[in-house]
């Protein structure tokens, strides 16, 4: 039985009342976090116009405009999946990436974040270009397929030989998970995104952007016409880190050992395998 708290007339408002509107204008808020800004933005309001001619027509009696309107509302479900499929993937990354979720699927890398910081600063010096992608919860199973797998242990050596604009896999992204070097030359998807404030990205930039959108991936980039070194997470990007900022920003985002439980979790889910 609801518990009631009060009356609005002939309205009853319970506890669980102001829940679940509390919940569906959280969903609405980050939805419109997600899509201000954007072309789905302006397709979203013309939606609700005409769902608001819709209703307005079928109040006035217009039977034609009405039936037309109401054909068009009839398949708004499908419209709205295909329209605005990035946006909805990003709402349920976001749910996600929920700490507590995440806590389950910790995976510490710790240990190579120097071997990763040593080689972003190399790069930079030497102005060669960079993309690593460090997994954390999302699977990329399907950007991995795009490249070389490697399966290495992650060392800086390696990271700055792969970027050598001489060696054969420095075009792409390599994937990294854990201490391991998944794969290199991998394909990442392109951003809508082209210029950040008077900053405009380039493809390599862009392709960071794009795979943080779409997953809960931390990318590391480094410019091959500056050398600055950049973060790409939760599809924002951070300019002009220190190899000693980076550093610092790997190890306040990344996993720690003092993950534990998770650590045993993920442990005992590869001897179950």
């Amino acid at each position: 039985m609801k518990m009631e708290l009060f009356h609005i007339g002939f309205i009853t408002v319970s506890l669980i009342d102001i829940l679940d509107i509390g919940i569906v204008t959280f969903i609405f808020y980050k939805l419109y976090q997600i899509m201000r800004g954007t072309v789905a933005a302006q397709i979203f309001i013309g939606l609700l116009m005409i769902v608001a001619l819709s209703f307005a027509a079928q109040a006035l009696g217009m039977r034609a405009l009405g039936w037309l309107l109401g054909t068009l509302t009839n398949i708004w479900v499908i419209a709205f999946i295909v329209l605005f499929q990035p946006e909805l993937r990003r709402l349920f990354l976001y749910f996600g990436k929920n700490s507590f979720i995440r806590f389950f699927i910790h995976i510490d890398i710790s240990e190579t974040v120097d071997d990763i910081a040593d080689a972003a600063a190399e790069l930079s010096n030497r102005q060669h270009g960079a993309l690593m992608v460090i997994a954390r919860g999302s699977a990329l199973r399907t950007i991995i397929e795009t490249g070389e797998e490697i399966r290495a242990k992650v060392s800086k050596g390696l990271l700055v030989t792969i970027f050598n604009p001489k060696a054969p896999l420095h075009d792409g992204a390599v994937v990294l998970r854990g201490d391991t070097i998944e794969a290199a030359r991998c394909t990442l998807p392109l951003s809508a995104t082209t210029k950040i404030s008077e900053y405009v990205l380039g493809m390599r930039h862009r392709a960071a952007l794009g795979v943080s959108e779409q997953t809960d991936a931390l990318v590391v980039v480094v410019s091959e016409e500056t050398g600055t070194i950049s973060i790409a997470e939760d599809g924002a990007l951070l300019r002009g880190l220190s190899p000693e900022g980076l550093r610092r920003r790997l190890k306040e985002t990344l996993p720690r050992p003092s993950d534990k439980a998770a650590k045993s979790i993920l442990k005992r889910a590869t001897e179950d395998a």
